[in-house]
């Protein structure tokens, strides 16, 4: 069984956890941050927020949907390559897309085996109340919580964009 470095701190570490630089000051006063307990809590968020019967899609093929809204009509193969599926599977996927409506595929000029995936109005409306519903339900969650729990996830918002934005095979990311 592999062993994973699970903290991370500006101070020194303690003996089996990995410090880690994070902002300046002194480091008693820095938090120790338990990095697979974080990973936890954001993948049990993130399932929670995934589940919904809207649209019935999988969450593959709303991942694809949202990557054709966000990057414009697409190849299929630069499709296949940005979500990391198998060409058989993309076939699957963008065909469960289209008899929904939520894609067409067009013809490539100058190309008659090439087409390019774009979203149709219908993508767009599903992919919206799909987020509007997810938001409501993080907002009805965020309303469970302290006023000093509130504070902290407020506090904390910019360094999980970051983290978000980031590409850990970018060094400019990091």
């Amino acid at each position: 069984m592999a062993t994973y470095a699970s903290s991370v701190s500006g101070g020194s570490a303690a003996p089996g956890r990995t410090a880690v630089a994070a902002a300046a000051g002194p480091p008693a006063q820095e938090p120790v941050i338990d990095a697979a307990r974080l990973r936890v809590a954001i993948a049990r968020l993130s399932r929670r927020l995934r589940r919904h019967e809207l649209a019935g899609l999988t969450p593959t093929q709303l991942s694809a949907l949202a990557t054709v809204e966000r990057a414009g009509p697409l190849r299929l193969g630069d499709l296949a390559a940005a979500e990391g599926i198998a060409p058989s599977t993309l076939t699957r996927l963008v065909t469960a897309l289209e008899e929904r409506g939520y894609v067409t595929r067009c013809p490539v000029p100058g190309d008659a085996r090439a087409s390019t995936l774009a979203i149709t109005p219908a993508g767009h409306e599903v992919l919206e109340l799909i987020r509007q519903q997810s938001t409501l339900l993080l907002a009805d969650s965020l309303r469970t919580l302290p006023s000093d729990q509130l504070a902290a996830l407020a506090q904390a918002l910019p360094a999980l964009e970051q983290l978000a934005d980031a590409d850990p095979r970018d060094p400019r990311t990091r």
